[in-house]
């Protein structure tokens, strides 16, 4: 005997024509091809209204809001006197707040800095054979740089810039390497408050 399939809602937040759907038929007309569609599938009608009321921003803080960050994990953050300028990365235990690594160099970006505290986690982590941590970096630039294994910046090189290049390089070596086996998660700041490691110089 067949199994009843189950009935699912979908909401569209952004698409020709916004609302709640009872089929998927429907629901995929407002989106196919639209630029930038938000959409979502719940299993019943009253999650889905609820979401569409809560639109597509406060949907997602209402989900990150029911979530905390995990205790075993460590947290990685940069800071830049000026941008370019002085720049430095760390990375704290989050169970404890003990800073676990700092590099500091006397010409960078903040982007290069949240990108390298990445890999020096990654690789930090996976020497000690502690893959099973997560990494919290509150940069999704850095983020999409490391899974694309570049560091997409655009500082010029220079004889200033030589030694953070070269370490650049390193990083990006060590990326394609090696396999990504932490989590890298994103820290999100506007729920959980300022990342463990950042600097406190805002």
């Amino acid at each position: 005997m067949a199994t009843a399939k189950k009935q699912k809602y979908y909401v569209v937040w952004e698409g020709r024509e916004t609302g709640v759907y009872d089929n998927w038929a429907e629901a995929k007309t407002q989106i196919d091809g639209y630029l930038k569609a938000r959409y979502k599938s719940f299993t019943t009608a009253e999650e889905a209204y609820e979401a569409f009321a809560k639109g597509a921003d406060g949907y997602k803080r209402a989900q990150i809001a029911d979530t905390r960050p995990e205790k075993r994990s460590i947290a990685v953050d940069a800071a830049c006197s000026g941008n370019p300028g002085v720049m430095e990365y760390r990375a704290v235990a989050v169970w404890n707040g003990d800073q676990i690594f700092h590099k500091k160099f006397p010409f960078g970006t903040n982007n290069i800095g949240e990108f390298l505290a990445i890999v020096h986690a990654l690789a930090l982590l996976k020497a000690k054979n502690h893959t099973d941590m997560i990494i919290y970096s509150d940069s999704q630039i850095a983020i999409k740089w490391v899974r694309a294994g570049v560091c997409k910046t655009k500082l010029e090189y220079s004889p200033k810039t030589a030694e953070l290049f070269d370490v650049i390089k390193r990083a990006e070596i060590w990326l394609a390497n090696n396999t990504i086996e932490n989590r890298i998660e994103k820290w999100h700041t506007e729920v959980w408050g300022e990342i463990p490691a950042d600097f406190g110089r805002k």
